[in-house]
């Protein structure tokens, strides 16, 4: 080995079992499940996942370094091992949903299910769940299998760091730490560099989410001094103790993540293993009803998603209530089951051997991948369903037809769509996606007068100045629209287009930029018509009238009351009505869709919008025939 002694195997910390390390699965599954479960309280309880992350670095680094150093490490050993304890309660879990999703799932619907099981069997669910996205890949609500980017993750980064180990003891010996230590630093740099990113690759992928990991190989291999003094190991176990629970507790949606902020739950879950046992916080740790949810997290962490996934879909509403106590005892009562009837037999060699366990995996990996391609063969699967249910599911595809080639064009570097008839353009659509579908029923219009239209959409970017999005090419993107507006003298008339009702754009601080962007627009000389709020609905349309038309109930379809939409833009519509009376254009889709109580969600047998929140082509029409009818 070029000189040098190879790292000695008491350099290596003895991984034993640790009844705390089960009580830090534990505080790392709760959240992730209470989080996905919609309890109050807990709306950065997916910070979980980093803490299991850790977890995984430590044990089975020091598993695989010490194999390594005493030069008895066996590759093939090592997967008998992953195999086991993975391989089992993931494929009868697998089974399950594809079973449930061709049961349940309407046509556009289950065709992805199949697609993420087939990538899930390979340990590549992560790269699927990374390239499946945008507003027609449907969203975490239809997706069972969301959940296993994470096992992805793992099982990509144990094909390399068993092979890295072996080469760094073969070649550098002495200099693993330098290595993993560099290693670990140039991921989070690169999670740091991308947190912005809106594309998932940090989330999903890798590269930017191996440093958790490898923190945890840090411990293993004692890179981390010992702490000896048993005051400092109380206060190291506390403080990260509390990093967790105040990640928890503080993080939610808008917080950027991962990058930086996985730093407080990823340095708080490696202070409770290196410190925590014989402090007062390990002993908490210990307590056993954590031990046991702990022993039960990996089938906790399998089972609870689907459960709730299907839930949810079943009904057409989120968990609240009830309703989620219920499927969270379900969620415990599943994992017990897994746990004491898969789990525990299969990963015990002495009642599966190594031969068995590989043969039982090979085949079930067969069999997954078969049934998925019979499913993707299949194609939805539409036979299930009545006509009246597939009418309504095909909502899902009343966009704009210019939707892919026209929305975002400043994010792809691309030139602002003119619609409408064939001549200079006297109008803009300036927005977010809700101007779409929009802007393409006023091109209709425009079309029949004579007159152009230019789309500018950018996704979740509302036009308004000024306004600090997660995406900072949202802050470019209106820039540039608003220079754009200034420079074309033709364009006499802009529509301004958002998600006005999302919940967050309701703040005054965000209304008076709103109110500040009119005031420019009119003051470069411009018309300015906003287009109202469109009331959010808590369920897919298209799948709700489908599931009410299945059941011959579709005169029962009923959208959101008119109070709630009300409620949720009570400065915006108060600005909206000054702004009316100085001059500024309102059309209002709330009084194109609601009565006085309740909001509608299909007319004239068509769904009205094409997901929960953004308007159907028809939905658009409605809006922009009721506007010019009262104008």
């Amino acid at each position: 080995m070029h000189g040098s002694a190879a790292p000695r195997s008491d350099r290596v910390a003895h991984v034993g079992y640790r009844r705390d390390v089960d009580g830090l699965r534990a505080l790392a599954i709760l959240p992730v499940l209470l989080f996905h479960a919609h309890v109050p309280g807990f709306s950065g309880g997916y910070i979980g996942v980093d803490i299991f992350f850790v977890i995984s670095g430590f044990l089975i680094t020091g598993i695989i370094a010490r194999e390594v150093d005493e030069g008895r490490f066996s590759i093939l050993r090592f997967y008998e091992r992953r195999f086991r304890r993975i391989v089992p309660a993931l494929s009868v879990m697998m089974l399950a949903v594809l079973a449930a999703a061709a049961w349940l799932y309407l046509p556009g619907d289950l065709e992805g299910v199949p697609r993420s099981a087939l990538a899930a069997t390979l340990f590549a669910s992560n790269l699927w769940f990374f390239t499946d996205t945008g507003y027609f890949a449907g969203g975490a609500d239809v997706k069972p299998l969301l959940h296993t980017w994470s096992l992805a993750v793992e099982e990509q980064y144990y094909i390399g760091f068993p092979v890295l180990l072996m080469l760094v003891a073969r070649y550098r010996p002495r200099w693993r730490n330098v290595i993993l230590v560099a290693a670990t630093l140039a991921s989070l740099a690169l999670a740091a560099a991308m947190q912005r990113d809106t594309s998932g690759f940090t989330f999903y992928l890798l590269p930017a989410r191996a440093w958790e990991l490898l923190v945890g190989a840090l411990l293993a291999l004692r890179v981390v001094p010992p702490v000896s003094r048993q005051w400092m190991r109380e206060a190291l176990a506390l403080a990260g103790f509390i990093a967790i629970v105040a990640a928890v507790l503080l993080y939610d949606k808008d917080t950027l993540f991962p990058g930086i902020g996985a730093l407080p739950p990823v340095l708080g879950a490696a202070a409770l293993i290196h410190c925590a046992p014989a402090t007062r916080t390990g002993r908490l740790l210990t307590f056993p009803p954590l031990v046991a949810t702990g022993l039960l997290s990996y089938s906790l962490y399998l089972w609870h998603w689907p459960l709730i996934v299907f839930t949810e879909y079943a009904t057409d509403l989120p968990l609240s209530g009830t309703g989620r106590w219920i499927v969270i005892g379900a969620s415990f009562a599943c994992a017990y089951l897994s746990w004491r009837f898969i789990e525990r037999p299969f990963r015990d060699s002495r009642t599966v051997s190594a031969k068995t366990i590989l043969a039982i995996s090979g085949a079930s990996a067969a069999c997954l991948c078969c049934l998925s391609l019979a499913l993707m063969a299949a194609g939805g699967w539409p036979a299930r369903f009545s006509p009246a249910a597939l009418t309504q599911m095909a909502g899902r595809e009343d966009f704009s037809p210019a939707r892919k080639q026209c929305h975002d064009s400043f994010l792809r570097d691309a030139k602002p769509c003119v619609l409408g008839a064939a001549i200079r353009p006297d109008a803009m659509l300036w927005g977010d996606s809700h101007g779409v579908e929009l802007a393409y029923a006023l091109s209709l219009r425009a079309r029949s007068q004579g007159r152009a239209i230019i789309e500018r959409t950018t996704s979740s970017c509302p036009p308004v100045l000024d306004y600090e999005a997660r995406d900072p090419r949202c802050a470019q993107a209106n820039r540039a629209a608003f220079a754009a507006i200034k420079a074309e003298p033709a364009i006499h008339t802009v529509y301004l287009s958002a998600f006005w009702a999302n919940g967050d754009f309701d703040a005054p601080t965000f209304v008076e930029k709103l109110d500040r962007t009119a005031r420019l627009l009119r003051a470069a000389g411009k018309r300015v018509t906003i287009i109202g709020p469109v009331p959010p609905q808590p369920f897919d349309v298209p799948r709700r009238l489908a599931h009410l038309a299945q059941h011959g109930l579709l005169a029962e379809a009923k959208g959101v009351s008119r109070a709630f939409v009300d409620a949720r833009t009570r400065h915006l519509r108060a600005l909206f009505g000054r702004l009316q009376r100085e001059g500024v254009d309102i059309i209002d889709p709330v009084a194109a869709l609601c009565d006085a109580w309740i909001c509608a969600i299909e007319r004239d047998g068509k769904p009205l919008y094409f997901d929960s929140h953004h308007l159907s082509v028809s939905g658009a029409k409605t809006v922009i025939a009721y506007s010019a009818a009262k104008a």
